[in-house]
């Protein structure tokens, strides 16, 4: 049985054949480098350990940085949502505010008698109780019964959705 190596294998002296044919992989002295050691430099280990040392602490600092950036931002984020879903609270109590004033200017301007009477009665009672429920229940409580109405009734919410979407592709050609 014969064995072949390449010329740089066997002028290395890293593989060396046996008698039985096996290989055996050493590294000899000529071969062996250390790994912080270049050809044509000189090794100062204490400078090399010195400026990791340094590279390390630099990047731990950018780390730390980066790490209280990140956070300042998400609590300014934090605030900024809770400032909107307060204002957004506040305008939709102000909504019913004002739906049930148009209620009360309604029923003082309302006909005395007649067909005109029940009909402006019942809008206004209308208008009240919609501007009662938007100061009792704000907007997480619009959202949370919207969602149980959609629930409930998926077939017409979805074809609500698609005739609103038909109505707004159409308004936005205009």
């Amino acid at each position: 049985m014969a064995l072949r190596f390449s010329r740089v294998q066997w002028a290395r002296g890293s593989i060396l054949p046996t008698t039985k044919g096996a290989i055996i992989m050493a590294n000899t002295p000529n071969t062996m480098r250390r790994t912080d050691e270049r050809p044509g430099t000189t090794s100062h280990s204490g400078e090399g350990t010195n400026l990791t040392d340094k590279a390390r602490d630099a990047a731990s600092q950018a780390a730390e940085k980066a790490r209280e950036a990140a956070s300042s931002i998400s609590d300014r984020a934090s605030e900024m949502a809770s400032d909107l879903s307060s204002k957004a609270e506040c305008a939709t109590s102000a909504v019913g505010s004002s739906m049930q004033q148009l209620a009360g200017s309604i029923r003082e301007h309302a006909p005395s008698t007649g067909m005109l009477k029940s009909a402006t009665t019942s809008v206004a009672d209308t208008l009240e109780s919609g501007g009662r429920y938007l100061q009792e229940t704000g907007l997480s409580g619009l959202g949370s019964d919207l969602s149980s109405v959609i629930r409930r009734n998926p077939l017409p919410a979805m074809l609500v959705g698609i005739g609103l979407g038909f109505l707004l592709a159409r308004a936005s050609r205009r």
